[in-house]
C-alpha cells in the first residue's frame, strides 16, 4: 500500500478513476512494437497528454520505453521501460498501479547521469523525443545531453498514429462523456429566453461538466493551443471570424480570448448554434446543435438540411473504408453543389478546410477529414464530423461524434434523443 488509497483520488460516484494496468501495459506494448517496426530504438515520453495515456498520470517525468528486440528490452537482458520523476514520485506511483505498475519509477536522475544511467539499463542508442509535441528548448536540452549516444530521432508520428485506435476502455470513457455531455445541452435549453447573453448559456453548460468531473482544460495538439470548449453564437455573432480554424468564430468575451461567446444576447427568430465540448477522465466527445427563440426561416431550415446531408455522404464513405481525403471530397463537392462554395466551414477568406476531425484526449487528433489525409479512419478510430455554414447574419450546421467498428460508423453522442433545431 502506497501514501495513499483510492479513497482520497475518486470520481463523483465514489469511483476509482485510475486507468487500468491492464490499459497501460496494452500501450507500452505496443509502443514497443511499433518502434521496432520503425527501427526505432526506444523513445523517452515526455508530453503530458503521452504521459497520461502510457504512464496513467501526468506528472514531471519522462517515461522511457524501449523498442521490442532492443538490449534495452526485458526479453534482451535489459531492465524495460522505467519512469523518471522529478515531481511527484509518490503520486506517480499510486497512479500508475503501484506494486503492479508495469514499468519502473524512480527519482529523475541528476541530467549529467542520463546518458550513464541509460546505459546501465542496456540502451546503446540514443532514444527518440516527441520533437512536434515539446518545446524546442526542451529538446535542444535533451539532444545535447543524449550525444554520447547518438542523434535522437523523432517518434511523434508513431505515439500519434497509436492513440488513433481506441480500446474498448476508451470507448466506454467517450459513451460515458456523451452521457454528461447531453446534460449540458438540456442545461442550455432550460437557460433559453429572449435576453439571455451567450456567455450566460455557457456558464450553465459549465455548471453541469464540471459537477460531473470536467478538469478545466481542452487538450490541444496544434498551436496555439487555446480553444473555449463552449461555443455558443446567437444571430450575427455566429457569423464572425476568429484565429481558431474552425467554421464558427464567434467573438469572444474579449480580444484575448477573442472566440467563441461573448456578451450578444438572444434575440428571436435567430439561429442559436450550440456547440459544446466535454471531457471525461481526459476523453473528449463534440457536439452542436441548433437553437431559436421562435420559428427560424425557411432559408435556415433548408441550409440544415443541406448539413445533414452533406453529413450522411461523409458518414456514409468513412463508414466503407474510403480514404479521409475521399470523404472530404464528396462531402465538400456535394456542398459546392448545394452553393454552399463561399460559405462552408466559414466565409471566404476565412474558410476552414476540412469536414471533421478524430477526437480523444486531444480535440484535434489525426486523421482529420481533409485533403492530403489518404488513408482511412481505422477501426476503433474516431471523428468528430461537423458541416456548418457561416453567414453575416448567423450559421448553422450540425456535429456528432462517431466511433469506426467492423459494421461502419457508430454515433455515441446520443443520436435521436436531440432534434437538429430546437425552436422556442
Amino acid at each position: 500500500m502506497g501514501l495513499w488509497t483510492e479513497s482520497e483520488f475518486l470520481g463523483p460516484d465514489g469511483q476509482d478513476w485510475r486507468v487500468p494496468v491492464s490499459e497501460l501495459e496494452r500501450r507500452i506494448e505496443h509502443l514497443s512494437r511499433a518502434l521496432q517496426e520503425q527501427n526505432i530504438p526506444g523513445v523517452l515520453v515526455q508530453h503530458p497528454v503521452d504521459l497520461y495515456y502510457f504512464a496513467g498520470g501526468r506528472q514531471n517525468a519522462s517515461l522511457f520505453v524501449p523498442a521490442s528486440g532492443s538490449k534495452a528490452s526485458k526479453e534482451n537482458g535489459g531492465k524495460g521501460p522505467v519512469l523518471m520523476v522529478r515531481r511527484s514520485i509518490s503520486r506517480a506511483k499510486f497512479e500508475a498501479g503501484e506494486d503492479n505498475s508495469p514499468f519502473e519509477i524512480v527519482a529523475f536522475p541528476r541530467m549529467k547521469t542520463l546518458v550513464e544511467f541509460l546505459q546501465q539499463r542496456g540502451v546503446e542508442q540514443a532514444p527518440a523525443l516527441q520533437y512536434g509535441e515539446i518545446p524546442s528548448n526542451f529538446a535542444s536540452r535533451f539532444t545535447s545531453i543524449l550525444a554520447p549516444l547518438g542523434i535522437c530521432g523523432d517518434a511523434t508520428s508513431v505515439i500519434h498514429q497509436i492513440r488513433e485506435i481506441k480500446s474498448q476502455w476508451e470507448i466506454q470513457q467517450m459513451k460515458a462523456s456523451a452521457q454528461v455531455q447531453a446534460k449540458m445541452f438540456e442545461a442550455v435549453e432550460s437557460k433559453l429566453k429572449l435576453g439571455v447573453s451567450e456567455l450566460e448559456l455557457v456558464a450553465a453548460a459549465e455548471e453541469v461538466s464540471r459537477r460531473e468531473g470536467f478538469g478545466g482544460n481542452i487538450q490541444m495538439r496544434r498551436f496555439p493551443l487555446q480553444c473555449d470548449r463552449g461555443v455558443i453564437v446567437s444571430g450575427r455573432a455566429g457569423g464572425i471570424p476568429s484565429f481558431f480554424d474552425s467554421a464558427i468564430g464567434g467573438t469572444g468575451p474579449h480580444p484575448l480570448s477573442g472566440m467563441g461567446s461573448g456578451f450578444s444576447k438572444v434575440k428571436e427568430n435567430q439561429p442559436i448554434l450550440v456547440d459544446l465540448v466535454h471531457v471525461h477522465r481526459g476523453y473528449v466527445v463534440d457536439k452542436t446543435r441548433m437553437f431559436s427563440i421562435g420559428r427560424l426561416s425557411e432559408s435556415w431550415h433548408q441550409r440544415l438540411e443541406d448539413m445533414v446531408e452533406i453529413s450522411d455522404t461523409v458518414v456514409s464513405s468513412l463508414g466503407i473504408g474510403e480514404d479521409c481525403s475521399t470523404a472530404w471530397e464528396k462531402g465538400s463537392q456535394l456542398a459546392y453543389q448545394m452553393g454552399y462554395e463561399d460559405n462552408l466551414m466559414g466565409m471566404k477568406p476565412d474558410q476552414s478546410k476540412f469536414l471533421g476531425h478524430s477526437v480523444g484526449l486531444q480535440l484535434d487528433e489525426s486523421p482529420v477529414v481533409a485533403s492530403g489525409f489518404d488513408r482511412p479512419l481505422p477501426v476503433g478510430g474516431t471523428m468528430a464530423i461537423e458541416p456548418k455554414v457561416v453567414y453575416k447574419e448567423g450559421s448553422i450546421g450540425i456535429e456528432d461524434t462517431w466511433i469506426r467498428n467492423s459494421e461502419g460508423l457508430e454515433c455515441i453522442t446520443n443520436p435521436g434523443i436531440m432534434d437538429w433545431v430546437i425552436e422556442r
